[in-house]
């Protein structure tokens, strides 16, 4: 057992909460205040109807999420929002979202975690956002279907191929999400990166990548950011003794 604000301290300074920028909307930190004592943790990646739905159903004292519940901003608290607030509450369970602390951590970030289950070597950061880079590098020297393969394997997902780099990949660009955007993309031209991963993007990035020379591989928003909570969860684990669970709620997308 670990008492909640000893955790949600804990937490903060380990994801470096108040250092990272992020979209306002984010609010990183604890969401929803429940009970005093925490013993089980739920973790996913979303705060859906679905997430709350089995935080109660399990008896979690905590869930833990990468995408919180104020991306609308300010809405009234009826329908689905309701839906997924009023659980929480009635059954004391709290509520933790962290985004991109989550991304960018060396240990439990999407973008290094990704990076080690492909068997890539991280070389520097990039993707800037706000004055800080979200991403990571890694040289490899991998044939692009073989890392295409590699990556359907580990994340149990379907990859969305823009083949217009090289056929044999030495450096790619990783920045979960959805990170298929112009401006990143021409940021990894200019880095020299020759394939960019990330999780989706835009219709028009067919043409920027067919123009500029570069492999775009989208893997799925969802896919590409399930590895973080995970290990998020399984470090409180090992950390603190707290039962952990990951809820898996896949998108599609």
């Amino acid at each position: 057992m670990v008492r909640l604000p000893d955790l949600v301290g804990y937490l903060n300074e380990y994801l470096a909460v108040g250092e990272v920028p992020d979209y306002p909307n984010a609010l990183n930190g604890l969401q929803v205040e429940g009970r005093e004592e925490v013993r089980r943790v739920l973790t996913a990646v979303d705060a859906s109807v679905a997430s709350v739905e089995e935080a109660v159903a399990w008896g979690a004292d905590l869930l833990i999420v990468h995408h919180g519940l104020f991306w609308n901003g300010l809405q009234p608290i009826v329908g689905r929002f309701r839906r997924r607030l009023q659980p929480l509450l009635c059954n004391g369970i709290s509520l933790y979202s962290v985004h991109l602390p989550l991304d960018v951590h060396p240990e439990v970030g999407n973008n290094a975690l990704l990076a080690r289950r492909l068997g890539l070597e991280i070389a520097e950061r990039f993707g800037e956002f706000q004055g800080t880079l979200v991403g990571v590098v890694c040289e490899t020297d991998l044939p692009l279907e073989q890392l295409v393969s590699r990556l359907q394997t580990e994340l149990h997902t379907q990859v969305k191929v823009i083949p217009f780099g090289r056929d044999t990949v030495r450096r790619v660009g990783i920045v979960t999400g959805g990170a298929g955007q112009t401006r990143i993309i021409v940021e990894a031209i200019e880095r020299g990166i020759d394939t960019l991963l990330t999780g989706e993007g835009a219709h028009h990035t067919y043409l920027d990548a067919e123009e500029l020379g570069i492999n775009l591989l989208y893997a799925g928003h969802y896919a590409t950011e399930t590895l973080g909570v995970q290990a998020l969860g399984e470090h409180l684990h090992r950390q603190f003794g707290l039962e952990h669970r990951f809820f898996d709620h896949p998108t599609g997308l």
